[in-house]
């Protein structure tokens, strides 16, 4: 995808920063979110054994839960536990035509998760002995790989604790 430059750039960087003067608040002066926080993210998947042997069998996220979903008759609804009370949840709509995967507007286009430095290195010793392609630790980020999951949903592991981005605590 080609990248902006010149004075495109320099427009879209001007338009961000009038965004962050007028609504990123000081800490301080935000207001608290009227939420507890995210339950579960749903995502389609193709293939209900191979998502829950990718995900729990090699990234190592524990299946909780496999259900049949309350308005689909016929379709798997299943969860994977990501740490700190947060679901990872997928549909199986056996039948249904669901084209490949694409980024588009109001798609995923990757789903950052939060691990350690150990972690991190076991994950990359696992997707290198997999052949899995991945991107990362390069491009001057050196605490991110990116791949994707057998439905093409990209994926970020992420040596940052919970609440800081690029090093800076931006959530208590």
């Amino acid at each position: 995808m080609p990248q902006p430059a010149g004075q495109e750039l320099d427009a879209i960087r001007a338009r961000r920063e009038e965004l962050r003067r007028r609504y990123l608040r000081p800490e301080g002066e935000r207001p608290h979110s009227t939420v507890r926080g995210v339950h579960h993210l749903a995502l389609i998947c193709r293939d209900t054994e191979e998502t829950i042997r990718f995900y729990q069998e090699f990234l190592g996220f524990p299946l909780v839960e496999l259900v049949e979903n309350r308005d689909y008759a016929g379709s798997n609804h299943f969860f994977f536990d990501i740490g700190n009370h947060n679901l990872l949840g997928f549909f199986d709509f056996p039948g249904h035509d669901h084209p490949p995967f694409t980024e588009t507007i109001g798609g995923v286009q990757h789903l950052a998760i939060s691990i350690s430095a150990d972690q991190f290195e076991a994950a990359k010793k696992k997707l290198d002995q997999a052949g899995i392609d991945y991107l990362g630790p390069d491009r001057g980020v050196m605490d991110s790989m990116y791949f994707r999951d057998p439905n093409g949903i990209g994926l970020e592991l992420y040596q940052e604790e919970l609440g800081i981005f690029n090093g800076q605590r931006i959530l208590d």
